[in-house]
């Protein structure tokens, strides 16, 4: 499958970039044990996400990280690498949410996106809806979490009509 030439940020790409079957991995990020506590206690305050000693005694058999957290955390990187800063519209969701490993303190995050399917609006032709499977891979290439995310991205081809750049070109309606 090709991989999606975009450079680190992802600034300038469009609609038009996002080819189905491309694939696309990137990001590092370290899974640190007080970030995992600081989250849980605030956001879903489990004892197997809050407290070393007594997660050690759960199934998990130690601290893991709120599927949240780990949500999070792909976002993060999904913003800076993946998600164009010009053309990304927002997204009406996401689908098959799942989190299939435990993430610890000290893994090493990843993201591997697929795209899966890149189709113009009809009612709004100066944007497309882009569904892409996404992979949270740990540092053993394990997916640690998957879902199927759907963006809004706006055209490269549809030039601003005059008066056009003040409303809201964001949504899909």
């Amino acid at each position: 499958m090709p991989d999606l030439s975009f450079n680190a940020a992802g600034q300038d790409q469009c609609f038009e970039d996002y080819v189905p079957g491309s694939v696309r991995t990137f990001g590092t990020m370290v899974v640190e044990e007080e970030e995992i506590i600081e989250f849980a206690r605030r956001y879903d305050p489990q004892i197997f996400h809050i407290d070393p000693v007594a997660a050690r005694k759960t199934a998990y058999g130690g601290l893991v990280a709120s599927g949240w957290h780990t949500a999070a955390m792909a976002m993060r990187l999904i913003v800076e690498h993946y998600l164009s800063r010009v053309a990304s519209a927002g997204s009406p969701g996401v689908d098959e949410l799942r989190w299939l490993k435990p993430v610890r303190p000290g893994d090493k995050l990843s993201v591997r996106v697929t795209v899966l399917e890149a189709r113009r609006s009809e009612s709004k032709p100066d944007r497309g809806v882009v569904r892409s499977l996404v992979e949270v891979l740990n540092q053993d290439m394990a997916v640690v979490m998957s879902f199927k995310g759907v963006n809004i991205l706006l055209c490269r081809d549809y030039p601003l009509a005059p008066n056009e750049g003040t409303e809201d070109r964001s949504g899909m309606r």
